[in-house]
């Protein structure tokens, strides 16, 4: 589940925290739902703690656009 909360996107998975697989759950959510590959996405900061900060590779006007479209759907 993805939610917005101000400027935070709060993602819920239920992947125990355990050897990656939260952080993996995480990135295949955010895939999915901006229509990206996975290996786009990379943890960043806070891999081993609940707030993270995930980076996304790609060009910056079309991740924005995916961005601001989900947006508009969920937000």
């Amino acid at each position: 589940m993805l939610e917005l909360s101000g400027d935070t996107l709060k993602v819920l998975v239920t992947a125990p925290p355990e050897d990656g697989r939260a952080n993996e759950a995480v990135v295949a959510l955010l895939a999915g739902e901006w229509r990206l590959p996975k290996s786009a996405f990379a943890v960043i900061r806070g891999s081993a703690s609940r707030h993270k900060t995930i980076g996304i590779a790609g060009e910056p006007a079309a991740l924005a656009g995916r961005v601001v479209e989900w947006m508009k759907r969920h937000g």
